[in-house]
């Protein structure tokens, strides 16, 4: 055998040996880049960012801007006919009122921007007007006046209630996220009319004054036409306390207070002048039932 043949041979068969074995490793090394690439990987996706904290209701805010309507500014809870937010519930001081109770000085830290006669449809403004203040809590007790329309088919519509009541909250959040916002529910209209429908004097008023004629029109009247008439101004009411309590349930920082509602107010608690608005012991019921529902350290 030539000697240069077999040199050529042993050289083939060592290379062909150092083919294999680089073959055999390959699915090896591979194999452990893999899985070190994978481990790597998912230790990234492991790591997700942190939460962020959900925002703390304050119990004791340092001011407070209050919105509604005529029970905010206290009608004819002092003198017939007239507004004495001096007895406001919410920013009254000759009452226990919630400011009152929060503040150190609610004559400079508190605003009621209420208005007699104010529906759904004007708290988008009203709002504005706080958020220019920059409150730390905003109150809202609004939508009776939606209900207590000259009849039934004149009544805001539960659609076009929550659209007006989500603008005004779109807008608070905007401006102010972190202000808070304190809702009371809408009072039991149908409640007040088999109260106040007690004193005679109450329902000579009603009917002259025409007070909330699609609940106390003809308030003695027990026919099957104001029955209805009644039932529906009450489920109406019960609509758009539904819309208040859902869209404030969307909000980390909204307490909706149902127990305004459900409280069985009495004819003491009514004005001595129209027996539907509340008188200054019935200013001093809503204050109570604020000042629990905001300083409750959970809702």
């Amino acid at each position: 055998m030539p000697p240069t043949w077999g040199r050529s041979r042993t050289m083939a068969l060592r290379a062909a040996s150092a083919a294999v074995s680089a073959a055999l490793l390959l699915p090896v090394l591979a194999g452990c880049d893999s899985g070190g690439g994978d481990k790597e990987k998912s230790g990234r996706a492991a790591a997700k960012p942190e939460p962020k904290p959900r925002p703390v209701w304050n119990t004791r805010p340092a001011s407070i801007a209050s919105l509604g309507d005529s029970i905010t500014r206290g009608f004819d809870a002092c003198s017939v006919l007239a507004d004495c937010p001096e007895v406001s519930w919410a920013t009254g001081t000759q009452v226990d009122s919630l400011a009152r109770r929060l503040l150190p000085s609610p004559g400079t830290s508190s605003w009621n921007f209420a208005k007699t006669g104010a529906r759904m449809a004007d708290l988008p403004r009203q709002m504005e007007a706080a958020i220019a203040q920059k409150p730390e809590l905003v109150t809202v007790l609004m939508g009776a006046n939606d209900a207590c329309r000259p009849s039934v088919t004149a009544m805001t519509t539960p659609e076009q209630f929550r659209t007006q009541f989500e603008t005004a909250v779109k807008e608070l959040r905007r401006s102010l996220p972190r202000s808070q916002l304190y809702v009371a529910g809408i009072p039991d209209l149908k409640r007040l009319w088999s109260e106040g429908r007690k004193d005679p004097l109450g329902k000579q008023v009603w009917q002259l004054a025409s007070v909330c004629p699609s609940m106390l029109h003809d308030a003695d009247a027990q026919d099957a036409a104001s029955d209805e008439r009644r039932a529906q101004v009450d489920q109406r009411v019960g609509e758009y306390n539904a819309v208040l309590k859902d869209v404030c349930s969307r909000d980390e920082l909204c307490r909706y207070d149902g127990s305004v509602h459900g409280y069985a107010f009495t004819g003491e608690q009514l004005s001595q002048w129209d027996w539907f608005h509340p008188s200054r012991q019935g200013q001093q019921t809503l204050a109570d039932m604020a000042y629990q529902a905001v300083t409750a350290e959970r809702r």
